[in-house]
């Protein structure tokens, strides 16, 4: 069976279908919420947060999104800095803002290859931790497991790539912004449709490659970058693409699409004009918006087969209570 290419359509106003504990009784959260939650992996209690959207969930749940923040940040930065939860309200998916671990509570990084900071040293397997995190979102909401995508942010972006590789099955697409492929070991399972995206301007995590100037400072350790050019090979070449790319020079962005891929998957490269590091929003002069670039494009793949899994107990599927408190921050 090949890649299903499903339409991204509004959705109606309603409640959030979530799972119910007796001691969860008569709380109801408000549209457009945000959780904090806690699972335990290898004996380390990890956290992340949901983003609901006040919708009615289709036929086979929420799609979902899970983001990851850049070295030094953590969940609840990267969910403000992204707007991927304005965009769930409007769009109709689970946002999710997974931490990393690190020395100080909200200064934190991943385990990406050669990279970052706490998290590389100290070898953390964040590639369980997601898995994990996966597993629990079938189970406790109302998803489609067929439509979990991921994003990331610089060392957010590296572990998205790392992600792909090692968990291609689980995963419907991948859309990493400004971060290096720094493994020449990735051989995922199954074609993963592929959105690389970086400013051209960008001197943290170059596209040509190389040395960080920051290298060695704070999280970025003393790494060696692959090219932009690497990432989209490989990816070209594990997604079974053949046929030549189109390729559109626009005033804000070179944008290169395989189409011709193995299971109809794709691999799209999008190098931003006059654009550097930081995550591109309109607001902050960037001439795209990267979270609207990004969903519109993880939002037209499914994962063969992966809807027939789904976890969530049908007896609790008219319930409204998610299984954490609201985020006071929110």
């Amino acid at each position: 069976m090949g890649w299903k290419i499903v339409a991204c359509t509004a959705l109606l106003l309603g409640a959030m279908l979530g799972t119910l504990s007796s001691s969860q009784a008569g709380m109801e959260p408000t549209s457009g919420s945000t959780y904090v939650q806690s699972i335990e992996v290898g004996g380390f209690e990890r956290t992340y947060r949901v983003h609901l959207p006040a919708l009615v969930p289709p036929t086979n749940g929420f799609p979902v999104l899970i983001v990851m923040h850049g070295g030094g940040g953590n969940g609840k930065q990267v969910e403000h800095s992204t707007g991927f939860s304005e965009l769930t309200d409007q769009e109709g998916f689970i946002a999710v803002y997974p931490d990393g671990t690190g020395r100080l509570p909200r200064r934190l990084t991943w385990n990406a290859d050669n990279c970052c900071a706490y998290a590389h040293a100290k070898d953390i397997d964040d590639v369980s931790f997601i898995s994990a995190l996966i597993a629990q979102l079938i189970s406790n909401y109302y998803v489609d497991p067929a439509r979990i995508s991921i994003t990331g942010h610089s060392n957010g972006a590296m572990m998205t790539f790392r992600l792909a590789c090692e968990l291609a099955d689980q995963i419907a697409a991948a859309a990493p912004y400004a971060g290096a492929l720094n493994t020449d070991a990735c051989v995922p399972a199954s074609p993963v449709p592929m959105l690389i995206m970086n400013g051209e301007e960008d001197t943290n995590v170059p596209i040509a490659g190389g040395t960080s100037p920051n290298a060695g400072y704070g999280g970025e350790d003393s790494r060696i970058d692959t090219p932009t050019s690497f990432a989209v090979d490989t990816w070209v070449a594990a997604n079974g693409c053949t046929a030549r790319p189109t390729v559109v020079n626009s005033p804000a962005a070179l944008t290169t699409r395989w189409t011709d891929c193995a299971r109809g998957s794709m691999v799209e490269q999008v190098l931003i004009h006059d654009w550097e590091h930081s995550w591109p929003n309109i607001e902050d002069g960037a001439p795209i918006d990267a979270s609207r670039v990004i969903w519109d494009f993880v939002s037209q793949f499914a994962k063969p087969g992966a809807s027939a899994t789904i976890g969530f107990p049908a007896e609790n599927r008219r319930t409204t209570i998610p299984p954490a408190p609201r985020d006071p921050d929110r």
